[in-house]
């Protein structure tokens, strides 16, 4: 059963994180499944979005009618807060890529609970500045490394690389043409990639939709060169390296 929580009025013992994984006046939570559609390019703004669970693929259509994604979204993950800053209508187009639960948000509603609750406008403008430095990331990477690195560091961050405790994530499998946009490379250059890390023990593809990456992967971010390993040590991440790179912000493990 679903519990429903009024922000109405600040409480002492106000919880962010419950406000967000409950409903009440002004937040109702949906259900999507794979390829629905949460909203389109166009559409008027009504509020914001909370990804409690699934993934979500926003993306974008230029006027000549090209489609690029923008990027893909996981558990935690706001969506759609353009409205809050005075957009009318939606930039971009949310798709859902599994099943989804977000809980969607009026603006006013949002904007109460940001007012009368700190830790909440605190929670919420701490992820507007991580998702902020991820986007100069994206630059640097764009800008100076191989479309073989971006390729990997896009993978890591889609597994949440750096969860204590865990060497591999599943993700939803995406074609190698989303993936190619993406990374800002050909088709063609994504496949012989996913190849190489698939041989290099990487990655590998699971039964079903998924897709399962392995914290080994880091090894093609931080290092020019990479060797083909035995099974083994791709599994373990003992890879021959040389010309070590700095970690890139948005793959530095949480120390929480």
């Amino acid at each position: 059963m679903i519990k429903r929580i009024d922000s109405s009025k600040k409480s002492v013992g106000f919880d962010p994180y419950v406000f967000l994984s409950t409903i009440g006046k002004g937040r109702d939570l949906r259900f999507f499944e794979g390829r629905d559609t949460v909203f389109a390019q166009g559409d008027s703004t009504d509020g914001l979005f909370f990804i409690q669970h699934g993934k979500v693929r926003l993306s974008v259509v230029s006027e000549a009618g090209k489609e690029a994604t923008l990027g893909i979204l996981g558990d935690g993950d706001f969506f759609g807060e353009g409205g809050l800053a005075g957009q009318q209508v939606r930039m971009s187009s949310a798709t859902a890529m599994n099943k989804c639960g977000v809980l969607h948000i009026e603006k006013a509603a949002m904007m109460l609970a940001m007012k009368r609750e700190p830790k909440l406008s605190a929670m919420f403008l701490k992820y507007l500045l991580k998702r902020n430095i991820r986007y100069q990331d994206d630059l640097v990477d764009q800008l100076f490394n191989s479309s073989e690195k971006r390729l990997a560091r896009i993978l890591l961050l889609m597994a949440h690389f750096g969860t204590e405790g865990v060497s591999e994530m599943s993700i939803p499998r995406l074609s190698q043409e989303t993936l190619a946009e993406m990374v800002g490379t050909t088709r063609s250059r994504v496949s012989f990639f996913m190849n190489r890390f698939r041989r290099l023990g990487f990655i590998n593809y699971g039964a079903g939709d998924n897709l399962f990456v392995h914290s080994s992967l880091l090894n093609i971010v931080l290092h020019d060169d990479i060797a083909v390993p035995s099974a083994e040590a791709a599994a373990t991440g003992r890879v021959r390296r040389k010309n070590a790179r700095r970690i890139p912000s948005a793959l530095v493990p949480s120390q929480h």
